[in-house]
């Protein structure tokens, strides 16, 4: 497409709009490097570390755990580190689906997008069923549906007035999170060197000695270290938020790199801080047998009302996860339509930007799937749910991929690599190491009888995504060309 005055035409970049194409509202860059941290958190933290966590270390071990969380942080940066280069290359909203689109293949766009939202749809039912049930600690005469219903019209409610107080909600959602992980590192790991101001009983330092299991470093051997490492992957899954919100973020080129490292470090701290404290104040044999590590920490260091407390925090996060997730689902209906491979209604926006219609449907669909639970747990609902375990590494390997072919066609049509606002590191060795460590994880499911159903219905799903591709669009298919703001385009 010809440039406008004074406009340069970049490599690999994505093609520019006319006027005609451009419609009168568009979603607005309104989100600070804040809101993504906290929106990545929001995703990633979640019940799996809550409520999970003591299972992983019963699996495991103590020692075992803290590695598992380790590889998992580890692979997170791999990925990140390819997800901040496309996103500042392609700075739109709901924007896996275009990387994969743009450099690998439309139809692998399109399987991706799909994947994605199946992925986050079924969560949506998976968090406002378990708020609903937890909040029948305090109004246990309150049916649960009941609480489902109220939950989803809150979310919807903080998603539909625009993607500002989307932000804002989220921000405060996760600071609740952070600040109870906090105070379990910290109370913690002060009672762990015996130090216990809260605590009547004052119990004697700890030390390390949880970590002398008896039976080893490793109890359960490495294999239980292996399989650990493969649920981390999916406890880390949502830190990908940044790159759906990168169409409504302020200055995508700065405020994208500085939340991608951020969100790594923080996770790095928060999550293998929290395991290392549970590990040592909780012997790993019983740490699976608890409902909850984080109040049985809380109790041991003398925090008051501890049940209650992590009660609201766990809510508090479900709702997090839930809000973030419509979010996503919103936001990869409406980037589909505009390449248009879903009905056009999902394009339509309000005045404040917001996919209104693309909204409605996903929040009502993840209640469908809500429904499905309980109607169908074992056909339909371990269909979906199998399909969005699967999902998680699928989008991430297609990230990696992604920025592998993307750089490699950058260059090759003449663009200057040091001239990128933000270069992935160690190319092209980082990308296929993210690469091969995610296939090993896909290859390692078919050996644990507890995640095997994830292959047994993604597989044939990805395979059905493309042949509907195929046979729709071609083997090439057709592209939009999805808005972006100029003054956010790769700088020369």
């Amino acid at each position: 497409m010809t440039p406008l005055p004074g406009e340069k035409t970049l490599p690999n970049a994505l093609p520019q709009t006319t006027a005609t194409q451009v419609p009168l509202r568009r979603l607005q860059r309104t989100m600070d490097a804040r809101h993504l941290i906290m929106i990545a958190l929001g995703g990633v933290i979640g019940s799996g570390l809550f409520l999970s966590s003591g299972y992983t270390i019963s699996q495991a071990g103590p020692l075992g755990a803290i590695i598992a969380y380790l590889v998992g942080a580890a692979v997170v940066y791999l990925v990140m580190a390819c997800l901040g280069e496309l996103a500042i290359a392609y700075p739109v909203s709901g924007a896996f689906h275009i990387y994969a689109a743009r450099s690998i293949g439309p139809a692998t766009g399109f399987t991706t997008a799909w994947l994605y939202w199946l992925c986050w749809v079924v969560a949506l039912g998976s968090e406002f069923t378990a708020s609903g049930i937890l909040m029948q600690r305090w109004f246990p005469a309150v049916p649960v549906w009941v609480w489902c219903l109220i939950f989803a019209a809150i979310l919807f409610t903080l998603n539909a007035i625009s993607a500002r107080v989307f932000g804002e909600a989220e921000f405060w959602f996760s600071l609740v999170k952070v600040l109870a992980i906090v105070a379990l590192i910290v109370l913690g790991a002060a009672a762990i060197f015996g130090f216990t101001p809260l605590s009547g009983e004052h119990p004697p330092a700890l030390l390390l000695s949880n970590f002398d299991t008896g039976e080893g470093l490793f109890p359960n051997g490495f294999s239980g270290v292996i399989v650990t490492a493969l649920a981390v992957f999916y406890a880390f899954s949502g830190s990908e938020l940044i790159g759906v919100a990168a169409g409504e973020t302020k200055d995508p080129a700065k405020n994208i790199p500085r939340a991608l490292r951020s969100t790594v470090l923080r996770l790095l701290i928060l999550f293998v801080g929290a395991i290392a404290v549970i590990a040592a104040i909780i012997p790993w044999q019983e740490a699976g047998l608890t409902s909850s590590p984080f109040v049985d920490v809380f109790q041991y260091v003398g925090v008051p009302f501890a049940p209650d407390i992590m009660n609201f925090v766990i809510i508090t996060a479900l709702l997090s996860a839930g809000n973030s997730g419509l979010f996503s689902c919103a936001r990869m209906l409406f980037s589909l339509a505009e390449e248009g491979h879903a009905p056009q209604a999902f394009t339509k926006l309000t005045k404040r930007g917001v996919p209104l219609f693309a909204l409605s449907v996903s929040i009502l669909i993840g209640l469908v799937s809500l429904l499905t639970s309980v109607i169908a747990a074992d056909t339909v609902y371990l269909v979906l749910v199998s399909i969005a375990g699967f999902a998680v590494v699928a989008v991430w390997m297609s990230i990696v991929a992604s920025q592998f072919f993307h750089r490699r066609r950058f260059v090759r049509e003449g663009g200057v690599v040091a001239d990128l606002s933000y270069r992935t590191p160690w190319y092209p060795l980082l990308p296929i190491l993210a690469f091969v460590v995610l296939l090993i994880s896909v290859v390692a499911i078919a050996f644990d009888p507890n995640q095997v159903a994830a292959l047994y219905f993604g597989v044939p799903f990805v395979g059905a995504c493309y042949l509907y591709f195929w046979l729709r669009h071609g083997r090439k298919g057709k592209q939009q060309s999805p808005r972006i703001d100029r003054e956010s385009a790769p700088a020369e």
